[in-house]
């Protein structure tokens, strides 16, 4: 919408402050990002787009959960290895 009445208006803050009065909300700032991220998903704008920040966050969380794996499987490998390493109670 901002992009269709911006001839409209001297200013691209004037026109994004027109779209958020007319779809009501409270903020022109709200809308402002809004075309940000259309743009820079558009290709028009350098940044990350909404398909990347998906990714990496994604990547992000299971990088977390196999870091915990891996501490599960150190703490594990420890105390195996410690078992293995006493003497044998053997009769």
């Amino acid at each position: 919408m901002v992009a269709e009445i911006r001839p409209n208006y001297p200013t691209e803050w004037a026109a994004t402050e027109a779209v958020a009065a007319k779809l009501g909300i409270g903020t022109a700032e709200r809308v402002r990002t809004w075309v940000h991220k259309a743009e820079v998903d558009a290709g028009l704008r350098p940044g990350v787009t909404s398909k990347e920040a998906t990714e990496i966050k994604r990547l992000r969380a299971e990088n977390a959960e196999l870091r915990r794996a891996n501490e599960i499987l150190k703490a594990a490998s420890a105390f195996c290895g410690a078992e293995l390493d006493q003497p044998s109670r053997r009769s």
